[in-house]
């Protein structure tokens, strides 16, 4: 479980990014975060993962606070980041053991994941390669099996679908679900709104560092009292949130 308390983020004085948000991502969801560019999903996805100060409330991975217990905390997830260029010079293989030793995933444990999940996404004939010799997909690939390798109980994932195949989109979305079916908890941030429709067991949308709206999809039909798509409802709510302001 993810819990956002009150959280608020200033980068200038008196200038605040981030709104007195509060959020929980329970075991067993799926959590879409949608919002326009630079509506805050980012910072606050920063701030979950302790990259970021909070400048004020609280977040709880698993009841663990992750300033005051950022190890702890951090133990609890796995990331997945919209960005895959790091550790370029380091093989796949040799990234994927480096990210089970930091969790401390046995041999055995880490050996039948890395196998099972490399054939999944179809990257184990590869995975004796640098990571700058793959493509954009492929990188994206690795991130995702490493953040899978600890088995977490929390996913947070940022951009997920961006330069993976249909087939590999198909087995990470599978593989979320799985995840939730589990008693996970999953917090993905996403611009598709039509895999957030079919995917998301709620949905929170940002906009301007605020929360507007966190509930299902059918909340917000009745919430606006229409039978439109994700799309076609989140064009609206935002609209109204801008002329609202």
């Amino acid at each position: 479980m993810i819990e956002i308390k009150n959280v608020s983020k200033e980068y200038k004085k008196g200038i605040k990014t981030i709104e007195n948000i509060n959020l929980k991502i329970n075991n067993g969801e799926i959590f879409g975060f949608l919002g326009p560019n630079g509506a805050g999903k980012t910072t606050t996805i920063k701030m979950i993962k302790g990259i970021l100060d909070i400048n004020e409330g609280q977040i709880l991975i698993d009841g663990k606070d992750i300033e005051k217990e950022p190890i702890e905390a951090k133990k609890k997830f796995g990331y997945v980041p919209d960005n895959p260029e790091m550790f370029l010079k380091l093989k796949g293989i040799e990234y994927l053991n480096f990210i089970a030793d930091i969790y401390e995933v046995s041999e055995e444990e880490r050996k039948e994941k890395i196998e099972n999940l490399s054939k999944r996404f179809e990257i184990n004939k590869a995975l004796n390669n640098k990571i700058e010799s793959y493509s954009h997909g492929m990188k994206q690939k690795v991130i995702i099996i490493g953040a899978l390798l600890h088995s977490p109980n929390n996913l947070i994932i940022d951009e997920p679908i961006t330069g993976l195949d249909p087939k590999s989109t198909f087995e990470l979305k599978k593989i979320m679900r799985e995840n939730a079916n589990l008693g996970h908890a999953v917090f993905f941030s996403t611009h598709i709104l039509d895999v957030a429709e079919k995917l998301c067991d709620k949905i929170g949308i940002i906009n301007k560092g605020k929360l507007i709206f966190v509930g299902t999809i059918d909340e917000i039909k009745k919430e606006l009292k229409q039978n439109k798509s994700l799309e076609e409802l989140y064009m609206e709510i935002t609209k109204n949130d801008e002329e609202n302001n």
